[in-house]
């Protein structure tokens, strides 16, 4: 039986690990060093769109995955990335830095369609020490209820929108508030996985 190569996850999701578990991926955790500003990485350039932006940032977070898989001296396999972002029209809504942001982004949101788009990486070694890129991009359409503006603020409180694109996530409390979702539900939450398993398998990491 030929040893399929090792996979890691330079992600610090719990979301993302618990899908790639999901379909059956085995994987090593490839998480950023002490002094990596991996936040840095999500900057925003002017007039940027959001497609662009996300497929931008992923290629970021997997050159700086592979610098450290070689800094680590770590055996050669797969590296995977992934980024996430809403975008409401032109404009990006990233992961929000305080509460009033969490609420100002989640009242532009309620009662509107907006766009998810994850964005997801792969590098893998070849022969003679080159290393294969592909990428993929998932695009979904989310439609939120309108919101009171107490049910806004009772979300804020329960702290589920930090560290979420968009300030909402949609496999938690704020699944209640989703009319409707066209596209990814996996790329949704952070890792669209009909995309990732066809890099996968384009790797020789999943049948």
């Amino acid at each position: 039986m030929t040893r399929r190569p090792t996979l890691y996850l330079a992600s610090a999701s719990p979301r993302r690990r618990e899908l790639l578990q999901q379909i059956g991926v085995d994987f090593q955790p490839l998480l950023a060093d002490e002094h990596e500003d991996v936040e840095a990485l999500e900057a925003e350039r002017a007039s940027e769109a959001p497609a662009r932006y996300v497929r931008r940032v992923t290629a970021a977070k997997l050159d700086a995955a592979l610098a450290r898989l070689r800094r680590r001296g770590l055996a050669p396999g797969a590296v995977l990335c992934a980024d996430t972002t809403v975008a409401l029209g032109t404009r990006i809504l990233g992961k929000p830095l305080d509460a009033a942001q969490a609420r100002d982004m989640l009242d532009a949101l309620a009662g509107t369609e907006h766009r998810v788009l994850s964005a997801v990486a792969l590098a893998w070694p070849q022969a003679g020490g080159a290393w294969r890129r592909a990428e993929a991009l998932s695009i979904s359409r989310v439609r939120m209820a309108p919101l009171p503006a107490p049910a806004i603020a009772a979300y804020v409180d329960s702290g589920e929108p930090f560290g979420k694109a968009g300030a909402y996530a949609v496999q938690g409390r704020a699944a209640a508030f989703i009319e409707h979702l066209s596209g990814s539900y996996s790329g949704v939450m952070g890792l669209p996985l009909f995309e990732t398993a066809a890099l996968l398998r384009d790797a020789g990491i999943l049948s």
